[in-house]
């Protein structure tokens, strides 16, 4: 891809960011409750959920498919659970997580472990399962993040079966993406999720 073409694309998704944040913030709370109930619901019923003994997740924020639920979820059902930690500007990692971890806000505005000399990260093989927030994602994968490009760097060499939870009223028919994006295995909404592979589901 060329230097003009890649920086194009750069364009396009910080105009398609803005975009979908204004709409993010004209959701009300109260749609947001019910799609993130919906949400959870999906992925604890769901195959690649419970064959999961790790999974990934982020801790969400209040314009995100909530996923505090699922956290809970997977603690009660014995997961190993492994939530992000920025480490640089442009670098982070996945900290283990227990019920009594302490949590503090960083400088993105993201709950994340505060730092230990004994932290637990990943052994290799895991997780089996990442869920991933978005900015806006399209059905067959494509994801829209904030820009920084972490979760893109820290799934380039990940295993595991990649979501990400997305409102419907966000969705994006057409994602730009470089050949650096990483293609999501499942994108899941409050709704039907028609284009969903069938061990999936």
């Amino acid at each position: 891809m060329t230097e003009t073409a890649s920086s194009e694309i750069r364009r396009q998704k910080r105009l398609l960011r803005k975009s979908c944040r204004e709409k993010a913030a004209l959701l009300s709370s109260e749609y947001r409750r019910a799609a993130s109930r919906k949400i959870t619901d999906f992925i604890r019923l769901s195959p690649f959920y419970r064959s999961a003994s790790s999974v990934f997740l982020y801790l969400s924020t209040e314009t995100e498919p909530d996923t505090h639920a699922l956290l809970e979820q997977a603690f009660a059902d014995g997961k190993k659970v492994y939530v992000p930690r920025c480490i640089s500007r442009t670098e982070m990692k996945a900290v283990r997580l227990s019920e009594d971890t302490e949590l503090a806000v960083n400088s993105y505005g993201i709950a994340e472990p505060v730092w230990s000399a004994g932290e637990e990260t990943l052994l290799p093989g895991e997780p089996d399962l990442v869920v991933l927030p978005c900015v806006s994602a399209s059905r067959d994968g494509r994801r829209l993040g904030h820009g920084a490009g972490f979760y893109d760097r820290f799934l380039e060499e990940r295993p595991g079966f990649k979501v990400c939870l997305c409102f419907e009223a966000l969705l994006c028919a057409d994602i730009p993406v470089t050949a650096r994006d990483i293609r999501m295995d499942l994108v899941v909404t409050e709704c039907s999720v028609p284009d969903a592979p069938e061990e999936a589901l």
